[in-house]
């Protein structure tokens, strides 16, 4: 009898719950496909950096699975006091707690399995799409395949039923505390709203919002963070969600009290006190919800960057073929070249040096200059603090200003496909990174650079991509002529080269592995030196001493694909879990709204009134929480965009960042609304 019970109840809580069922396979659809990018032998075999994606990949689902728990927690305890009557009927007819419980929780672990086992199915469809996505991204050729693992399905089976596990443990104090009074006037505890203290309350609006206006001014001007006070702000923040949504249900409950102007146009009375009762009742869950929103939309925001950095930044940070960079100005990259020759063929290559004059003009200039260093390298009264700035081999530049000769420059360029350029003795031009360039703006008035001839005056400031982190000077160069350059001190040597092909898979290794006479370190598989500066980029630098554009290119693709992969998980499981409440939480009370809008039909309201009068209704309760989360995800995302533009060299702008991922949202967003409303609708409209 429990047996076919319990079948009954699935069935008719996978109707009544549709929204909920549906979004549980999506979510274990999105596990599982998210899942196999960690187990696909292929990416492990192809990418040393596949243990970063498992990492990151690993570190979003313990998220996903917290915020899983959470759902499948309140849709548990949501369904249980729906059906609270019905379970009071079963301790009249003399069924014990144990076994509702145990009905109830066979109930939930049913409807699971096979929400588990559609989205297990959908998983293998969506695992071909992020593939193809993934590939595409670091631009390689995939060929549609099925890959199945079972440690994949073990994985997403472990994560899924510990996020059901985790909540029903919850449940199980419920029904311990269960009483047929209680369990048959549960259903009525929100049928009213419980004002009191309003008029205080109401100020709490207004409180909320200048708390957010106080964290606005802060994010954009305050200067002195630290984990302390990042963790204040966030703390803050979200209390400021929680009361906003007090604040908003007392405002409307004492504007109602006060017979506002606005309560007697057309419906809105019946539409505010719908309103005030759902925020009175549910301010919590709004401001939870608010909160998975804005991590969502920053979490997509973020990836947006990261694509962008791609797109814009990524393909000019490598303007050879293959670089290499020798501490021994004597190196004759014999060896380098012979390792190229016998991987592919050479089109053209250069070997040049770059120069130094035991002078710091420029490195001076711009470590008291630039934002990115404050006051680190100035005296209290803010002259430059030649001790610090003379230290060797500074992260971001070398001890001593870099030169080049004009010949070697024009070289170089000409291999980078740029235009030669010309001196005249007494002349030099300072080659400056381009996003350097954006913040200072031609400062060379405020320079003094001098040869063992004399003062040098400046011809121009060159900002294309020439590889100016580390190889060729660190954010910018000095380009004098070759006589200058034969008076002054070789520093180091740097060998460009331009294959007639694409570079062998295996290339980069090979030059990593011939055991130069310098000094080197191993970071990771690529070999580096501390005497490299590395510029001011921020973000993403690499700082090698050989780099192949081929092999480098998609290394780093996909570890920048598996932060915006990560980020893009978490977004789309909160957004899925958020709007998920809010379907269900309407849904579920439009049986008891249907007498309220027979009323409105029986006071004069036809059907297409009473379907505007629901669309407001639900447009309300669904925009609350977007628009308050597009205020503050918005604002949050135009500093983050400001700060990686500043720091990588990317031109979007940065609203345009939120503006891309506000979009995709709202996309998602408006296909539960249209779901929401037709079955709310139908709901509604249904005849007894």
């Amino acid at each position: 009898m429990f047996a076919k019970l319990a079948l009954r109840n699935v069935m008719r809580s996978a109707r009544d719950y549709l929204v909920y069922f549906l979004t549980m396979t999506v979510v274990s659809a999105i596990m599982f496909a998210f899942h196999s990018l960690i187990f696909s032998q292929e990416i492990i075999q192809l990418f040393e950096m596949a243990l970063l994606l498992a990492i990151l990949i690993g570190l979003a689902s313990f998220f996903v699975v917290l915020i899983l728990a959470w759902l499948i927690n309140y849709m548990v305890r949501f369904i249980l006091e729906k059906r609270s009557r019905e379970f009071g009927i079963y301790l009249l007819i003399g069924m014990k707690k144990k076994e509702i419980a145990r009905l109830y929780m066979r109930e939930n672990l049913v409807l699971g399995a096979g929400a588990f086992a559609g989205g297990i199915a959908l998983g293998m469809l969506l695992q071909q799409i992020l593939m193809s996505i993934l590939y595409s991204c670091i631009q390689m050729e995939y060929h549609i395949r099925l890959e199945w693992s079972n440690w994949c399905l073990l994985t997403t089976a472990a994560c899924y039923s510990g996020g059901y596990l985790l909540a029903l443990f919850r449940c199980r104090r419920r029904f311990r505390k269960m009483n047929i009074h209680a369990l048959m006037n549960s259903e009525r505890q929100n049928d009213k709203i419980r004002e009191s203290h309003e008029a205080a309350k109401r100020l709490l609006l207004p409180v909320a919002l200048l708390f957010l206006l106080l964290f606005v001014l802060m994010l954009f001007f305050y200067k002195d963070w630290n984990s302390s006070t990042i963790i204040g702000f966030l703390i803050g923040l979200v209390l400021t969600i929680y009361l906003f949504y007090t604040g908003v249900a007392a405002w409307i409950i004492c504007y109602v009290r006060k017979k506002g102007h606005g309560i007697f146009k057309g419906q809105n009375l019946f539409l505010l006190r719908q309103f005030a009762s759902k925020v009175r009742t549910l301010r919590f869950t709004l401001g939870t919800l608010t909160s998975l929103f804005v991590l969502a939309l920053l979490g997509c925001a973020i990836a947006m960057m990261f694509n962008d950095f791609q797109n814009q930044i990524l393909v000019t940070k490598w303007p050879f073929d293959v670089q290499v960079f020798s501490n021994n100005v004597k190196d004759d990259f014999q060896r380098e070249l012979d390792a190229i020759r016998q991987h592919s063929q050479i089109r053209e290559s250069h070997t040049y040096l770059i120069y130094q004059n035991n002078t710091n003009t420029v490195n001076t200039w711009l470590y008291t200059h630039l934002k990115i260093f404050g006051d680190d390298y100035r005296n209290s009264d803010g002259t430059p603090n030649q001790s610090k700035i003379q230290q060797k081999d500074s992260w971001a530049y070398y001890r001593y200003d870099t030169y080049i000769a004009l010949s070697d420059y024009n070289r170089i360029r000409e291999m980078d496909g740029l235009p030669a350029l010309e001196l005249e003795e007494g002349q030099y031009f300072l080659h400056l990174k381009k996003r350097v360039w954006n913040e200072t703006g031609d400062f060379t008035e405020e320079l003094e650079i001098n040869s063992p001839q004399g003062p040098l005056t400046c011809a121009g400031v060159p900002t294309d991509p020439l590889s100016q982190n580390g190889h060729n000077g660190a954010d910018y160069l000095i380009v004098v002529t070759d006589e200058t350059a034969k008076t002054m001190i070789p520093y180091y040597k740097i060998l460009a080269a331009n294959l007639k092909e694409k570079a062998p898979a295996d290339l980069q290794a090979s030059l990593d592995s011939i055991q130069a006479e310098d000094s080197y370190t191993d970071f990771g598989s690529h070999r580096v030196t501390d005497s490299m500066a590395s510029g001011t980029d921020q973000i993403v630098v690499f700082v090698y001493k050989n780099m192949v554009r081929d092999n480098l290119i998609p290394e780093v693709k996909f570890m920048l694909s598996s932060i915006i992969f990560a980020l893009v998980y978490i977004g789309l499981v909160f957004v899925c879990v958020a709007l998920t409440v809010l379907s269900v939480q309407q849904l579920s009370d439009s049986a008891k709204y249907r007498f309220r809008y027979q009323v409105l039909h029986q006071i004069g309201l036809g059907h297409r009134e009473i379907s505007l009068v629901i669309l407001k209704q639900l447009a309300g309760f669904y925009l609350c929480p977007i628009l308050f989360a597009a205020l503050i995800g918005g604002t949050v995302s135009v500093y983050l965009g400001w700060k990686f533009n500043f720091y990588t060299g990317t031109h979007t702008a940065a609203v345009g960042y939120f503006g891309l991922s506000f979009l995709l949202f709202l996309s998602v967003y408006l296909i539960y609304f249209v779901v929401t409303y037709v079955g709310f609708q139908r709901n509604v409209m249904a005849k007894k």
